[in-house]
């Protein structure tokens, strides 16, 4: 539990220096001018997902469910947790634009430094990963059942995004004709 207060904690720290007015934006929360309702209504139903993650491992726990696991696989959920952590907080430095919610902002412009020159959803390809690694971290196989619900939502949410962006950012199907894959690279 401290690595995910010390997680939360760094972006931040990170960002502070980097970017301030994206903190001040992320804190407005979804309810921005532009966003989308369909992408409210996604996130809400992807966090109550992803927050029964630690409700399943939690209840896991006092009913020993899974029991003991290897403290490999511990060691596994906490470098995937890093590295979404990692991943998540590279991807907001070098995204000016990157909001709570899908929307087209005042000097919108496309992101293509750092890992958007991989994929064009990075900071969601972080947030599969560290939903991989947490059910591990908390020792709950149990909680990969609503660690794979959050990963769906936001496989949808990526698409719906990329659909949104495509039609209403200038230069981003360029950009997507440039940088192949949404999320996974070599495979979508």
């Amino acid at each position: 539990m401290a690595l995910m207060i010390l997680a939360m904690a760094s972006h931040v720290v990170v960002l502070v220096p980097i970017n301030p007015a994206l903190l001040a934006d992320r804190a407005g929360g979804m309810r921005q001018p532009g966003a989308k309702g369909w992408d409210i209504r996604l996130t809400i139903t992807a966090s109550l997902f992803f927050f029964g993650i630690v409700v399943i491992a939690g209840l896991d726990e006092r009913w020993g469910w899974t029991g003991e696991i290897a403290p490999g696989w511990h060691l596994a959920g906490g470098l995937l947790f890093i590295t979404h952590w990692v991943l998540f907080i590279w991807a907001m430095a070098c995204n000016p634009f990157f909001s709570e919610s899908v929307r087209i902002q005042a000097n919108h412009q496309v992101a293509q430094r750092g890992p958007y020159r991989i994929v064009r959803h990075p900071g969601y390809l972080g947030n599969l990963i560290g939903c991989l690694g947490q059910p591990l971290l908390l020792g709950s196989w149990w909680a990969f059942i609503p660690a794979l619900l959050t990963i769906l939502a936001f496989v949808l949410r990526t698409s719906l995004e990329d659909k949104t962006l495509q039609k209403e950012l200038a230069g981003y199907s360029e950009y997507a004709q440039q940088v192949r894959y949404r999320l996974i690279p070599g495979l979508w």
